[in-house]
């Protein structure tokens, strides 16, 4: 790192960078990472006090660590991109809860399904309830590691996914890959029908689905419930050891041991243009860093595009900005119990994420609300036992845990919040008989105050806009993108805004730090021009 103004680093001077990463969040960090191996001399700027985005951890009540965004990392067991980094050499452990994942079907549910660590646990749950699901998960779950590389290579790589498919084909063929395409193309509701018999295998897949927000009868559904119910088996939900932080902290590690540097408190404002590159990048205590090679933004795409670069990058495509859809919002309760959670079903007590409040029929009538702008009495719910994943998180004997549901679409108040937060207790409180007694402490999240928190998580959002099928793809953040790049040369979105969306997993880092390399120098001319073209006929 070269400085212009020795001493003046973090005032009002300027300095002179390789790479400038907006944004410290997991993504952020794991491009800074990879900038830095490459012998980049990269800087992070990161607006809040510490970086992470939306991987922390905080005390919010004394004793109890709570996780204040994502808690459980299926994604990030499965990520190449985390893979590669090697944390575990760098301070991150990982630790599971003895189930993975249950669903009660309503608060009469005294015998929830739930998916164990242990495949042939897992087979006799689903024989006991359905015989010959049994039979069925244990196939599935045969086909899946057969394609799991060629699978995640093609949901990770960024659009059009090549090697991916290819492999793909020699493994299982043209005809199995094209049923496999299918399947994962149907609704959840529909692909929950077509593996299996029985209404409690069914279930689990549905509540999988839920883990993004696309409604369980739209086409495309199926793919999250699929993969999260075959992560569940294959690695677990695991979490770090300590909280999320550990995660962050691990990742920080890695980039400044390859030589990034991590600046917090530093808010960017803008982004310098001149002709078809970013020349630095200026923040709001007047310092300014001069980039050479590359600007990666962590940020979301309408900040980036409407408050960051120039408006003449995009010109005819503000409208389509205006009009950008984010995923719904996002309200979170974190709780402090002097006791284990008295589940009526037992069968949850050795999950670490519970899905409460709905069978099928009322995930549909929940997302309807949410679509419909009408606030749900009846809320469904993913809920984290942390403290039986992690017995670290709080003392023996306790729980620190948390409820996560959406409010509609449009509504982000805290009055809003406020009455779903109801809700939510309630209805943790009749699939748990004599939970308010043991609550010691209660601290609630609300959509205002997780924007606040970090500027990606727009209005609560907390996938980077929508994972819809109109929303990805090539069609990801805007129609004609679908790639990390951006009309500019040497400027990338390295967010969840860009492909594959949301999850920490790493994998929108990863693209854009390689998209990045490959565009840099005399030998990433050709790259250059055909983005150019490319702008010039999808973009605009």
């Amino acid at each position: 790192m070269t400085s212009d103004t020795p001493g003046t680093v973090n005032g009002a001077g300027s300095e002179t960078a390789d790479a400038v990463v907006i944004g410290g969040g997991h993504n952020g960090l794991v491009a800074a990472a990879l900038l830095a191996d490459a012998g980049w001399d990269v800087v992070v700027l990161e607006a809040q006090n510490e970086p992470g985005g939306a991987v922390r951890s905080a005390e919010l009540v004394p004793g109890f660590v709570s996780d204040l965004y994502s808690a459980f990392y299926p994604l990030s067991a499965a990520s190449p991109a985390l893979a590669s980094l090697s944390l575990e050499d760098h301070g991150l452990r990982w630790t599971h809860a003895p189930a993975v994942v249950g669903h009660a079907s309503s608060a009469e549910d005294d015998d929830a399904p739930v998916i164990y660590r242990d495949i042939d646990r897992t087979t006799a749950e689903f024989e006991r309830r359905q015989p010959g699901d049994g039979d069925r998960w244990v196939e599935a779950c045969a086909l899946f590691q057969r394609i799991k590389r060629p699978l995640l290579e093609t949901l990770f790589a960024p659009f059009p996914p090549v090697r991916g498919p290819a492999d793909l084909l020699r493994r299982i063929g043209s005809a199995e890959a094209l049923r496999l395409a299918h399947l994962l193309l149907l609704p959840a509701g529909e692909l929950a029908r077509h593996l299996f018999d029985g209404e409690a295998a069914q279930l689990l897949l549905l509540g999988n689905a839920m883990h993004a927000d696309v409604p369980v009868d739209a086409p495309g559904s199926g793919v999250m419930g699929y993969l999260m119910m075959m992560l569940a088996q294959d690695g677990g939900f695991p979490v770090p050891v300590g909280g999320a932080g550990e995660l962050t902290r691990a990742l920080v590690h890695r980039a400044t041991s390859a030589g990034a540097r991590v600046d917090c408190g530093r808010r960017v404002e803008r982004i310098d243009v001149s002709g078809h590159r970013a020349t630095a990048v200026r923040c709001a205590d007047g310092s300014v860093v001069r980039c050479r090679r590359a600007v990666i933004a962590n940020t979301s795409a309408p900040q980036l595009y409407q408050q960051l670069l120039p408006p003449d990058v995009l010109p005819h495509r503000s409208r389509d900005l205006d009009r950008f859809v984010w995923d719904t919002p996002v309200l979170k309760i974190n709780y402090a119990l002097d006791a284990p959670i008295p589940w009526r079903s037992k069968s949850l007590n050795e999950a670490g994420t519970v899905h409460l409040g709905a069978d099928h029929a009322g995930l549909i009538r929940w997302m309807a609300d949410l679509n419909t702008g009408t606030l749900p009495r009846h809320p469904f719910l993913l809920f984290g036992q942390m403290t039986t994943a992690d017995p670290t998180r709080s003392p023996a004997g306790t729980e620190s845990a948390w409820a996560y549901t959406h409010l509609p679409r449009g509504l982000t108040d805290d009055a809003s919040a406020a009455i779903v937060s109801e809700a939510v207790d309630d209805v943790v409180a009749r699939h748990a008989p004599g939970f308010a007694d043991h609550i010691v402490g209660k601290v609630i999240q609300r959509p205002s105050d997780l924007e606040r928190s970090d500027a990606n998580l727009h209005a609560g959002a907390v996938n980077g806009g929508t994972s819809q099928l109109f929303q990805q793809l090539i069609f990801r953040p805007l129609p004609g993108q679908g790639r990390a790049q951006t009309p500019l040369d040497n400027v990338f979105l390295g967010s969840a805004a860009a492909p594959p969306g949301g999850g920490v997993h790493g994998i929108c880092g990863r693209n854009a730090a390689r998209a990045a390399l490959a565009a840099d120098g005399p030998l990433g001319w050709p790259r250059r021009r055909l983005n150019r073209a490319a702008s010039r006929l999808l973009v605009g």
